[in-house]
């Protein structure tokens, strides 16, 4: 008989808020990173996302990603 009472796996990625700005971030992960971090999780465990040390929460769907350019020194003439 399976274990009924076997918790669902979870991703929870727990977020903060470095400035107002993307060029006030300190550091951060790049793709393959985060990809090969995922790598480590079952394919069909949610990603839920913490902020405010868990005082929130929230999801992450195909909308909510976005690709963006950093700006060039010419970008600012």
């Amino acid at each position: 008989m399976e274990n009924q009472n076997k918790p669902e796996q979870r991703v929870i990625i727990s977020t903060r808020k470095d400035g107002y700005a993307p060029r006030q971030i300190r550091k951060t992960m790049n793709v393959g990173e985060l990809k090969a971090l995922l790598e480590e999780f079952n394919d069909d465990s949610p990603i839920i996302l913490s902020f405010d040390n868990g005082y929130t929460y929230g999801g992450l769907s195909r909308h909510d990603i976005e690709e963006d350019y950093i700006p060039t020194d010419e970008d600012d003439e």
